[in-house]
């Protein structure tokens, strides 16, 4: 890091955490702030916050409401109770995840955290993870962000969420027990069988989003055999709500990429430990981490070195993230990143001291406004990560319209040009600064330190 120690602080606190009130908060190593925030995330904050169990139970009644919706003497549509059923831990699990990012001392780990939550999208856009994402999201994602990526997957790829979203319950392997006593209950019935085989969703997810990358190296063969290996994986009524069910699992071994995998639970474990220790996890991870942090096009040296470091330590993310603050093309001083409408909200929060005040309505902070809503990505693909995806002129115009309303909501008690002072720093051009200060009043000049290019940016 060849800059000096205030913009070292500015690029730290802005690109590589949430946004700061105050660089102070960073000092004067701003490599040792990052490195020393690496591990488990914090603990989501929040109260009644839903454990899996928990959020299952409530997953189970609601199928029950619906089954007594259908009945015409209970006055009510399934689609009321269900939208009733389910607001307020959707709304609890929102405000948690945006209070969490606008109050923790450790942003770092909290950006990590966000960017593996949409890694690993479980989305609200399909109705069979109603009040799960965000038990997946502190259960399956947060304490595992700094581990072997081994872990962070297995969790991910095994909790009922995942399972769900991407329909692993509905798959059955065509020779397994439970396809055949439905095939003779149908013949029985006279009627069309219901189960009929395998769904491959989250096998081809896990091997092109998740893992290998699109151009990984497998092929349709790999997909369907993994889809085999992944039969039998279901969401029980009970318990913590995974377990392994031999009567839906295909029968006999199983060869994905090459290698054979025997019958049975443990198959998944050895296929998920292969695949991340895998050359293009490697490639595909590094890649990923490079495009959030540095930019949209990462130079092949920064992604060769990030690979090289997830490879000889064996997956293990710490040592990953290490090796990105670490690198030099980490450092440069002109932001690359276009923020995320949440990156956005959050790092005004935290910039302006809002903290959790500005999540206590029901708005969001106006991310959705702003073109985003939160647990509801578009597709398991996630959120996109690039910059051209956030800056459609509607997008733009939007964010002028937030910031004015936050600049006439706080102008007139928020000094803008000490806020950009103290957060910002070296990193404020003098462009930026020139506009703020010759800013008419508080409000106008607040909401030009909001859509100056520095704070768009990260």
């Amino acid at each position: 890091m060849a800059n000096p120690a205030p913009l070292n602080a500015a690029i730290a606190a802005h690109r590589f955490g949430l946004g700061e009130a105050s660089l102070a908060a960073v000092g004067s190593d701003a490599q040792g702030w990052l490195l020393s925030q690496i591990g488990p995330a914090d603990v989501a904050q929040g109260a009644n916050l839903l454990s899996t169990a928990q959020a299952l139970d409530l997953v189970h009644a609601e199928q029950e409401r619906r089954r007594l919706a259908r009945n015409p003497a209970q006055g009510l549509t399934a689609e009321a109770v269900v939208g009733g059923h389910y607001r307020e831990v959707i709304a609890t699990d929102l405000r948690s995840r945006l209070v969490t990012a606008a109050t923790t001392r450790r942003p770092f780990a909290e950006r990590l955290q966000l960017f593996w939550a949409n890694h690993f999208t479980v989305s609200l856009a399909k109705g069979s993870v109603r009040g799960l994402v965000g038990a997946f999201e502190r259960e399956a994602i947060r304490p595992y962000i700094a581990g072997a990526f081994e872990d962070l997957l297995l969790a991910a790829t095994t909790h009922p969420a995942m399972l769900r979203y991407l329909d692993n319950t509905q798959s059955a392997g065509p020779n397994s027990r439970a396809v055949a006593f439905a095939a003779r209950r149908a013949r029985r019935l006279q009627e069309d069988a219901r189960l009929t085989g395998l769904n491959e969703n989250l096998a081809r997810e896990i091997l092109e989003l998740h893992t290998l990358g699109v151009d990984g190296g497998y092929s349709q063969p790999d997909v369907t055999a993994f889809a085999a290996v992944l039969t039998g994986w279901r969401v029980s009524a009970k318990d913590d709500g995974t377990r392994f069910d031999a009567a839906w699992h295909e029968p006999g071994p199983k060869t994905v990429l090459g290698k054979r995998y025997p019958e049975g639970a443990q198959a998944l474990h050895e296929v998920l430990h292969d695949l991340a220790l895998h050359p293009s996890t490697a490639r595909f991870i590094a890649t990923k981490l490079a495009r959030h942090f540095v930019a949209d096009d990462p130079s092949a040296e920064l992604i060769d070195r990030l690979a090289a470091r997830y490879r000889r330590s064996g997956g293990q993310l710490g040592e990953v993230y290490r090796e990105l603050v670490q690198a030099p093309q980490a450092w440069q001083p002109a932001p690359a990143k276009l923020k995320t409408p949440e990156e956005f909200v959050v790092s005004a929060a935290r910039v302006l001291g809002l903290g959790e005040r500005w999540f206590e309505r029901n708005d969001a902070g106006g991310i959705v406004v702003l073109g985003q809503r939160l647990h509801a990505a578009p597709s398991p693909a996630g959120w996109p990560d690039r910059s051209e995806d956030w800056l459609g002129p509607d997008a733009v115009w939007k964010r002028v319209e937030w910031s004015t309303r936050v600049g006439e909501r706080l102008g007139r008690t928020v000094d803008a040009r000490q806020v950009a002072d103290v957060a910002f720093g070296p990193l404020l051009g003098e462009a930026s600064q020139r506009q703020i200060e010759r800013a008419a009043d508080g409000p106008q000049a607040l909401a030009l330190l909001l859509m100056a290019p520095e704070f768009q940016r990260r």
